[in-house]
């Protein structure tokens, strides 16, 4: 069944991004995808709007958003490239801002700290390898977390371990202050993420997920 709102997606031509868009085609959403290289992408669906550009311009995330009701982003760091993270959510939420919309929802890593969290030794110990070997990278996504939880906007910045790209396996859960597992599939991301277009449960949280 197509549905009436559209949702804006970065990243959408990843790894975990692609599962995103095709849940978001089996449910009738349609998606505007912002994509560095379109020509790449071989999902195909009549649903689909590609714009070209990339996700750190803030004049591509304004031409993106316009005409769409809620944000997604599993924009994840490019080896070699400039830093990506709190420059998306920067871009995100001012074009955000002046278009109206007010539902951001984005994926993230466990080792994001918030002042809610009570992390145990895994969560702990995943989080201080990130510190200590990529620095710079954590130190941007956590910047990223910042920027967000000063916005008055519904944002909710979902982190997850290890990703196993593959469908749906096992059940879920959810917890806001340790990680409850140390994997998750793709496909069960994707469904935790499109389940937030219509859940204000997690609204302003920043749920961590895995399969158990």
């Amino acid at each position: 069944m197509k549905q009436e709102i559209k949702i804006a997606v970065l990243g959408g031509g990843g790894r975990t991004g692609k599962y995103l868009v095709n849940k978001l085609i089996a449910r009738g959403f349609q998606i505007k995808l912002l994509l560095r290289k379109p020509e790449e992408f071989q999902i195909k669906s009549s649903l689909i709007e590609i714009i070209k550009g990339d996700a750190i311009n803030p004049e591509d995330i304004s031409n993106l958003v316009q005409g769409c009701q809620a944000v997604i982003s599993t924009v994840g760091q490019r080896p070699g490239e400039p830093l990506v993270a709190s420059r998306t959510v920067t871009n995100v939420l001012e074009a955000m801002n002046k278009s109206g919309i007010n539902r951001f929802i984005s994926l993230a890593g466990i080792n994001i700290d918030t002042p809610f969290d009570k992390k145990g030794k895994e969560t702990s110990l995943a989080t201080e390898w990130m510190k200590a070997n990529f620095p710079e990278i954590q130190a941007d996504r956590q910047k990223a977390y910042s920027i967000l939880s000063a916005s008055e906007l519904n944002w909710t910045f979902v982190r997850v371990p290890f990703i196993e790209f593959s469908e749906s396996s096992g059940e879920l859960a959810v917890n806001l202050e340790d990680c409850p597992g140390n994997k998750i599939c793709a496909g069960n991301i994707a469904d935790f993420l499109v389940a937030q277009l219509t859940d204000e449960t997690y609204f302003r949280k920043s749920p961590f997920i895995a399969n158990v």
